[in-house]
């Protein structure tokens, strides 16, 4: 019965994030009318960047600073992506047609 309390925690989190992922779906086609599908991947490699803080951080760093320093990696990592995406990938595709011909 104690592991109901973190699966509740576990079950919201997991729903927060997809929703933050669903919201962010809807404001990109909403704004750019493009559907992004790398969406899910630029937030992925944002904890890919925050695991890669945490590994070079020497063993026994407070929590208070780890988190804080992985925090800042992972929006550093997914805004280099995303900007390389919409710069490379997205802005030649703006002014083309619909449909490829």
């Amino acid at each position: 019965m104690h592991e109901l309390p973190q699966t509740l925690v576990n079950g919201l989190t997991l729903g927060a994030l997809y929703g933050l992922i669903a919201i962010g779906y809807t404001m990109v086609y909403g704004i750019v009318q493009l559907i992004n599908f790398a969406h899910g991947e630029i937030f992925m490699i944002g904890g890919f960047g925050a695991l890669t803080i945490y590994i070079w951080l020497p063993s026994g760093t407070a929590l208070s600073l780890a988190l804080p320093l992985m925090l800042i990696g992972g929006i550093v990592a997914s805004v280099a992506i995303a900007t390389a995406a919409e710069r490379f990938a997205y802005r030649p595709l703006r002014g083309g047609p619909r449909l490829a011909p």
